[in-house]
């Protein structure tokens, strides 16, 4: 970061001032995030060893997982530990190093709901050619697409912020590193720099989500045309689905289309798309989806057998 100048540690006021909320939010958080990695990490775990889950939609669903878990992973332990910090302070190249890791994993799980969105598309539109069409082969080459499309990304807005001067003050009025509020502590004009991430972050959002809204429409639109049972297991997927999308895309596009120079963080939303949203996916999924109940239960019980013999 060759522009800074004396700043070389940021601190962070974090999301409650107050000891006793502060205190309770630890609790709370912890709760959150154990349950966050636990309920992923079942899915993954389901997903590769189950004998039942080898369709396409269940390879991407166990790759969503882990994704949810590092996307998690790179706020909220940082945040759990701060909230019994008096101070809490983290160096400038980790500042930067947790918003590349966060948009990295955030847009690489945009992209993959994206492909789980063609791959519902492919298997309701499409049902003939769906084995042809979602091989193997294709399936890895999606998911290796949306890692490269996360990186890409990534690099891109790690490039505007390693750019900018940061002469002081160095107090970041947020719970964890982000560009919007990176940006407020530099010292130059960062309205070009704005503009970036708006067109970067906001509009891979605004696309993303208008691109599964136009496959949902095409998916019911066909499905006038099943049975009745299988418009059922249909709309019950694709409902998993779609609840997902929406609270993951709702906050990523009511935070990042707004323009940095006006732009005034809702720390609330934030910890509903870094915190709550990671630990509901597999609650949503599972929910309502008996192969993936089924698989579970019968992979529990292995696991209870295997300990008492």
């Amino acid at each position: 970061m060759a522009n800074t100048s004396n700043v070389t540690e940021l601190i962070i006021i974090g999301l409650f001032q107050d000891p006793e909320v502060q205190r309770v939010c630890f609790v709370v958080f912890i709760l959150v995030y154990l349950a966050t990695v636990v309920g992923n990490g079942l899915i993954v775990l389901t997903v590769n060893v189950g004998k039942s889950l080898h369709s396409p939609m269940y390879f991407f669903l166990s790759f969503l997982s882990l994704v949810e878990i590092m996307y998690s992973s790179t706020v909220v332990p940082k945040f759990i530990t701060d909230l019994l910090a008096k101070i809490k302070t983290i160096s400038l190249e980790g500042c930067v190093a947790q918003i590349f890791l966060f948009h990295f994993f955030g847009v690489t799980e945009i992209f993959l709901l994206t492909v789980m969105a063609y791959d519902r598309y492919v298997a309701i539109c499409k049902p003939l050619h769906y084995t042809t069409i979602m091989s193997r082969s294709v399936c890895r080459l999606l998911v290796a697409g949306s890692w490269l499309g996360g990186i890409i990304h990534s690099m891109v807005q790690i490039l505007v912020a390693v750019q900018l001067p940061f002469c002081g003050p160095n107090v970041i009025d947020h719970y964890f590193c982000d560009l919007h509020p990176l940006f407020k502590l530099a010292c130059t004009d960062t309205s070009v720099e704005g503009v970036i991430v708006l067109a970067n972050s906001g509009l891979i959002s605004v696309f993303s989500f208008l691109i599964l809204v136009s496959s949902y429409i095409v998916i019911l639109f066909n499905l006038r045309n099943h049975s009745a049972e299988g418009r059922r297991k249909a709309l019950s997927t694709c409902a998993s689905h779609i609840t997902v999308v929406l609270l993951f895309f709702g906050p990523a596009i009511f935070l990042y289309m707004r323009p940095s120079s006006t732009f005034t963080e809702d720390k609330l939303v934030a910890v509903f798309y870094t915190v709550v949203t990671p630990m509901l996916n597999p609650i949503i999924y599972t929910l309502r989806n008996a192969e993936v109940k089924s698989a579970i239960r019968k992979l529990l019980w292995k696991k209870v057998n295997s300990v008492v013999e």
